[in-house]
């Protein structure tokens, strides 16, 4: 899931980003366009289309990486509750994340005494 989820942001945030620029050209069609992209960055046009492929792999990182910390701080969370180890660990069994992430939910849910 965590994987999709940073594969959507990797797109989804460049074309916001494009999507502000092309607006705040004033202009329409293919001019917008060529103007968004050559405003984004250094080069021209190809400046700009690079500038936003930097900014979808940073896109991608930043969602994996706060994907790990959210189910991380939920697994605290219940146990704080007051749920038992047990039945945290049968939720993150039936997570729908990769395998890499359950492993660090046992080890976080390991850590907590």
């Amino acid at each position: 899931m965590e994987k999709i989820v940073s594969k959507i942001a990797a797109l989804g945030v460049p074309g916001l980003v494009l999507l502000t620029a092309i607006s705040a050209t004033g202009l329409s069609g293919a001019a917008a366009i060529t103007s968004a992209l050559a405003a984004l960055g250094p080069f021209g046009m190809l400046g700009g289309i690079a500038t936003l492929g930097v900014i979808g792999l940073l896109s991608q990182g930043t969602v994996e990486v706060s994907v790990d910390i959210i189910f991380t701080a939920v697994v605290k969370e219940l146990y704080k509750k007051g749920e038992d180890k047990n039945s945290i660990l049968d939720k993150i069994n039936k997570y729908p994340v990769s395998k890499s992430l359950k492993r660090k939910l046992r080890e976080e849910l390991d850590k907590i005494s």
